[in-house]
């Protein structure tokens, strides 16, 4: 672009960051990230690996992510393995993916923070084949 300014970042497959990885952009994951992610649109590719949480406004994970994962919009692939707790506002999990941990919308963990009434928002779980 003129300005210099980028629509998205690319971690190649034969990268390994170690460190906490902060991004206002898109960023795409074939590599394997030691450390925290916190970015607006995370797409993580089959052969990588996350060792750290995951914090963005919608993931799409077909890789390995050992740790916990909050996104409004969440697409759990079929190759996806995931170690960690899960919180999300709208869930697609495709047939074969294997997650170990627990699931809850965010309105829930919204919903204990705040006081009875405050947010009805309701989260939307989808299950595809």
């Amino acid at each position: 672009m003129a300005n210099g300014n980028s629509t998205f970042s690319v971690i190649g497959s034969d990268v390994t960051i170690t460190g906490d990885i902060s991004a206002t952009v898109d960023l795409h994951i074939d590599g394997k990230v030691v450390g925290d992610i916190k970015c607006a649109s995370l797409v993580q590719g089959e052969g990588s690996v996350i060792e750290g949480g995951v914090t963005a406004e919608s993931a799409r994970l077909s890789g390995k992510v050992e740790g916990s994962i909050a996104a409004k919009e969440l697409v759990v692939l079929k190759t996806a393995r995931i170690h960690g707790d899960v919180h999300y506002d709208a869930l697609t999990i495709e047939q074969g993916a294997q997650v170990d941990g627990r699931f809850a919308p965010t309105a829930h963990r919204q919903a204990a923070a705040a006081p009875k009434g405050a947010d009805d928002a309701q989260a939307k779980l989808q299950i595809a084949n």
